[in-house]
């Protein structure tokens, strides 16, 4: 049903290890473009995901990062353990720069290696690529970019078996220019009714990528939780450093970012659920310790992923 689009940076594929028995209780199925050179830690996630019984959907031909220009190790480390990897579907990023013909001599190379997803992400050719793939049986799940394809494309597919909208809920802008609390999305409640069969998101990273962060000049700690006043929709928190002005002291302006999100945790009006990773936020503020940025991090998306565990747990959303 729910589908994190992670990219493959080192504490992402963390977050998925750490997550995989969420994530096979849930049927929750997270996609992975890998984006670093080294394959040893997906090679250890994804072992990590089949030991626990979940799935996993990997792209083959990544637009982004250190495999762009060539997908071949990663289909060399699909192929090395068919057996092993019975869980880990295939997935082909359909982008507006890949053509009609590069799309066809994928679909066709990867057309009798076990189960494969399309992710469409701005491709020009829905109505040829629709018929194409009607003779093509392993195809499972048309995943959809919102920002890249919009419905009159996807009205090309409606007859597909599985469908999953992916909405990007995360604004990108500084640290500092983040409001204390906004809107991330309402998808987990109304995919359904946009014809769907799963939702997805870019947790709390979103889909803008960037190879390394710059200069920290106001920590923030980003935590969506569900608003059931507002008919269930999810929100974020942005609990942000007091100081902004340099990059200096990041332990020190993290205890400030930290100090403000156990005051919202002492509210009687509090809605941010209680995940594994508040517990250490908990833990983190009563030691005064600083773990570090990507630490951080993945403690923010574990939380995005409990939290909507439980939500889905307690009924929340409509399985089809």
């Amino acid at each position: 049903m729910y589908y994190p689009y992670f990219r493959g940076k080192q504490y992402e594929l963390i977050t998925i290890r750490e997550s995989a028995p969420i994530f096979a209780a849930q049927n929750f199925i997270p996609i992975i473009e890998p984006v670093k050179e080294q394959l040893r830690s997906l090679e250890k996630t994804l072992a990590t995901i089949c030991e626990n019984n979940a799935k996993a959907i990997v792209v083959i031909n990544p637009q982004l990062g250190d495999h762009k220009s060539s997908g071949e190790e990663i289909c060399s480390l699909l192929g090395n353990k068919p057996k092993g990897y019975k869980n880990i579907a295939k997935g082909i990023l359909l982008t507006e720069e890949l053509s009609a013909k590069e799309a066809h001599t994928l679909l066709e190379a990867n057309s009798h290696t076990g189960q494969l997803a399309l992710i469409h992400a701005g491709f020009s050719h829905a109505k040829e690529l629709s018929i194409k793939i009607k003779k093509q049986e392993n195809i499972t799940t048309s995943i959809f970019l919102e920002n890249h394809c919009g419905k009159l494309y996807r009205r090309h597919f409606k007859n597909h078996t599985h469908k999953v909208l992916i909405r990007d809920g995360f604004q990108k802008r500084r640290n500092r220019d983040h409001p204390s609390v906004e809107f991330f999305s309402d998808l987990h409640i109304t995919f359904d009714e946009e014809g769907m069969n799963g939702f997805g998101d870019f947790l709390i990273v979103g889909d803008d990528y960037s190879e390394t962060g710059g200069p920290a000049y106001t920590i923030a700690i980003h935590l969506t939780f569900i608003d059931d006043e507002k008919d269930d929709e999810m929100h974020i928190h942005h609990f942000k450093s007091d100081r902004q002005d340099t990059p200096q002291d990041p332990a020190g302006k993290f205890s400030e970012s930290l100090k403000k999100l156990i005051r919202e945790l002492r509210k009687s009006s509090n809605k941010i659920q209680e995940t594994s990773a508040i517990i250490e936020f908990r833990s983190l503020h009563s030691r005064g310790h600083f773990p570090g940025l990507g630490y951080i991090k993945k403690l923010s998306m574990k939380h995005h992923i409990e939290t909507l565990a439980k939500y889905i747990e307690d009924g929340g959303a409509i399985p089809t």
